[in-house]
């Protein structure tokens, strides 16, 4: 999981920011307290795609869920393991009676929208994404 992670980042040419460990990762993922759910996608023993969601909560919505990435190796795409993953996650939603499901796509990453176009996707425009780094969190 941790290499693909590492190969969406050279991808989104974010390369150098990858702080997240395996030990990390291990421990939010199946530890005692884990905070996100991984699904991988195999294919002769490999692991060749993955999606990382966790849950959140929306005041208008109640429970929802957050698709924090879905990543299929470059080697494998086209294949329909995006989909399948895909599909494994609103299937959950809809399981678990999640309001809402919500992800974020990068504005070039063509392919990547054309891909949730087929879903019906809802794009917001009017959100603007906000952020606080650990160092901006540090300063304050």
């Amino acid at each position: 999981m941790h290499d693909l992670i590492r190969e969406l980042a050279i991808f989104e040419k974010a390369a150098n920011e990858v702080e997240v460990t395996v030990n990390q990762l291990e421990e939010d993922a199946f530890g005692d307290n884990a905070i996100v759910e991984i699904r991988v996608a195999e294919m002769d023993g490999e692991i060749v795609g993955a999606s990382l969601i966790y849950e959140k909560y929306s005041t208008w919505k109640g429970r929802s869920v957050h698709l924090e990435d879905l990543i299929v190796r470059e080697s494998h795409r086209g294949m329909g393991i995006g989909s399948m993953l895909f599909d494994q996650i609103v299937n959950l939603a809809k399981e678990r009676g999640y309001g809402r499901m919500e992800w974020q796509v990068l504005d070039w990453n063509e392919p990547a929208i054309a891909f949730y176009k087929k879903y019906g996707t809802t794009y917001l425009y009017d959100w603007l994404d906000c952020r606080l780094t650990a160092d901006d969190i540090k300063k304050l």
